[in-house]
């Protein structure tokens, strides 16, 4: 007991003393000259970016901060496990550096008299696959982040540092960035000066097989899909395929009034190597899709709206942003409480204007939205002790890794449950108003300001609540704390469109699609569990039949009733139990026990549906009709 009141004393008294200070908070001043980052990106083979950062410097102590927490991840998650290999010098000399012992996005160096910058050289080790998180590059294509591949000062505000990059491609290699080019000499490509913040908003895709689709041709604001592939072969894209990306672009367009950009990049990868993505910028996205995409078009739909997706959060995300988010660098922490609007909203609008642009059809759209009511009608017993604001914490919570019950955990749930909320809202304006006013008055009126400006504008709850007034009166304020902060159902918007959430015995297209693509079988409305075709269960809905029977996410199903396991065979079991009092009989093993679990289950198979409610008016129809 003694020698812990004496390290609390140590440390009250380190406290107390300043040892503990943090890196020097961000200052509204201009940076004098220009932060210049330099990449080597050939090393495909290892995987290795080279790096040079060369920041102007006084003499005097300096701190370099790697970049910590990244918008579009609303999370801590900047990769400092990868940086290797740092080397600061000035004037061609070494100097000592460290890591902040509080703080392992800073180092801290001397610069000497006589210096008017330093250079910080490193290696990004990027992922070799595996468990080390996502691949960005392969020997067909790449994926840079010069938020990944740079070094800036402390104490500066990002917007007030002017920054200019260069990437060295492998030879002969085509790129894609929202960057401006400057010059290309050879595989070097080095472009304009930019602001930092923007820079970094501002990733590059390059790769060996590229296709560049013009999809507003003639606009005085260029809007490009950009796609790169393993193959060339899945470059090649119908006529009618390439209108409806176009229609995206006017649809959009015609929803908002205004645009945030200068121009708009789409990267697009079309690969089974390069890691996944779906990543939000002011004036491009990082995107991946199957390398299908265009190929196999009526097998790939599910993962279109995507696009729709990444592209409205130029409006609602990166110009208009939660004011707890829109921090002066990218080492201030980030509040994530508004995201069931930046990413609940566009949630919404990702699948609303892929029906608009005939990415989707209304049916795929209805029964992707089925898919998305049952989820927050049975599928997420989670919101019985935790609502759906608390998940927007989950960015900095999980960040994304795999949870035992994520049904019942929850994990970043604003993102559907935000795009129900926000249905709710829609049939709330059109209630109000004898269907004159819609959420699309919202987003214009939101979001649809300020023609070219891409500054960020942020926003709080009590803007969104003034601009729902302004549209319809009503206490709007304690419409969505009900929603977000309570512990219900979120389908309440069905009923005003005009729908109703049923199940049936025989699943959708789109929930096949999803069996498909999770490669599995999905019985989560009946037993309460879905299973990969190898027999992993992969998840377990809590307190389902399933559930109480003792069955866990990691278990392996060998057998049903006696046979060997296949999801038909599953599914057939259960079909036959709603006629058969005896239960259905999985053998299945966990760690190095083989035991036998009895369903006592005769409900029979459910799947999600929407069906019309008599009498009332087809509103999910007239919101997903094209502008």
């Amino acid at each position: 007991m003694k020698m812990r009141a004496t390290v609390l004393s140590v440390l009250l008294a380190l406290s107390a003393s300043g040892v503990q200070a943090q890196t020097s908070p961000p200052q509204d001043v201009a940076w004098p000259g220009v932060l210049r980052i330099d990449v080597d990106a050939r090393d495909i083979g290892r995987r290795i970016f080279k790096v040079k950062a060369t920041i102007p410097a006084k003499p005097g102590p300096l701190t370099l901060l790697y970049p910590q927490w990244l918008p579009g991840s609303h999370s801590p998650s900047g990769p400092i496990d990868k940086l290797a290999g740092l080397v600061v010098t000035a004037n061609g000399k070494p100097l000592a550096w460290k890591r902040d012992p509080y703080d392992v996005y800073a180092f801290q160096v001397d610069v000497p008299e006589g210096a008017s910058e330093v250079v910080a050289a490193f290696k990004f080790l990027s992922s070799q696959g595996g468990t080390q998180g996502r691949v960005v590059m392969t020997p067909e294509m790449l994926n840079l982040q010069w938020n990944a591949n740079s070094l800036y000062p402390a104490g500066v505000i990002t917007r007030n540092l002017q920054a200019q990059a260069s990437v060295t491609l492998p030879k002969g290699w085509s790129y894609a960035t929202a960057l401006e080019t400057e010059r290309r000499d050879g595989d070097t490509v080095v472009f304009k000066p930019i602001r930092y913040d923007h820079l970094v908003d501002s990733p590059l895709f390059a790769g060996r097989y590229y296709q560049q689709f013009d999809l507003d041709p003639g606009a005085k604001v260029p809007v490009h899909l950009n796609v790169f592939a393993d193959d060339a072969k899945s470059l090649v894209a119908k006529p009618e395929q390439v209108q409806a990306h176009r229609a995206l672009v006017q649809q959009m367009y015609k929803l908002y009034g205004a645009r945030h950009f200068d121009r708009y990049e789409f990267l697009l990868a079309l690969t089974g190597k390069l890691g996944g993505i779906g990543l939000e910028h002011q004036r491009s996205s990082e995107n991946s899709a199957e390398t299908g995409y265009f190929t196999d078009w009526d097998k790939t739909w599910l993962g279109r709206d995507l696009l729709p997706h990444e592209f409205n959060h130029s409006w609602n995300g990166k110009y208009r942003r939660g004011a707890d988010l829109a921090t002066p660098n990218f080492n201030v922490p980030m509040g994530d409480s508004l995201l069931w609007l930046y990413e609940g909203q566009t949630q919404f609008w990702g699948q609303v204007l892929a029906a608009r642009s005939g990415l989707w059809s209304v049916q795929q759209t209805r029964e992707t939205l089925a898919n998305v009511a049952a989820t927050y009608d049975r599928g997420r017993p989670g919101l019985a002790w935790r609502s759906l604001q608390d998940t927007t914490n989950d960015p900095t919570i999980a960040q994304r890794r795999a949870l035992g019950f994520r049904n019942y955990q929850l994990s970043e749930d604003y993102y559907s449950g935000g795009q129900m909320v926000w249905l709710d809202v829609d049939g709330k304006l059109r209630r109000l108003t004898g269907n004159k006013r819609s959420l699309d008055d919202f987003a214009k009126a939101f979001f649809g300001m300020n023609d070219g400006d891409w500054n960020v504008n942020p926003y709080t709850f009590d803007d969104v609540v003034h601009t729902l007034n302004g549209i319809a009166p009503f206490d709007w304020a304690t419409f969505l704390r009900e929603r977000l902060d309570g512990h219900m159902p979120l389908i309440g918007g069905l009923d005003a469109a005009g729908w109703k959430l049923v199940y049936t015995d025989a699943p959708s297209d789109a929930f096949k699609a999803q069996e498909t693509r999770a490669n599995g079988t999905n019985l989560v409305y009946s037993l309460g569990l879905s299973v990969a075709n190898s027999g992993a269960v992969t998840d377990v809905l809590w307190d389902s039949p399933a559930f109480n029977a003792g069955l866990t996410p990691g278990m392996t199903v060998l057998a049903v009733n006696g046979r060997v396991f296949k999801g038909e065979a599953l599914k057939e079991a259960v079909t036959a139990a709603k006629t058969d009092t005896a239960p259905i009989t999985l053998l299945v093993r966990s760690f190095d026990r083989i035991d036998t679990v009895t369903l006592d289950y005769h409900g029979g198979l459910l799947y999600p549906s929407l069906e019309r409610i008599p009498g009332k008016p087809d509103r999910l129809a007239e919101l997903w009709k094209a502008r």
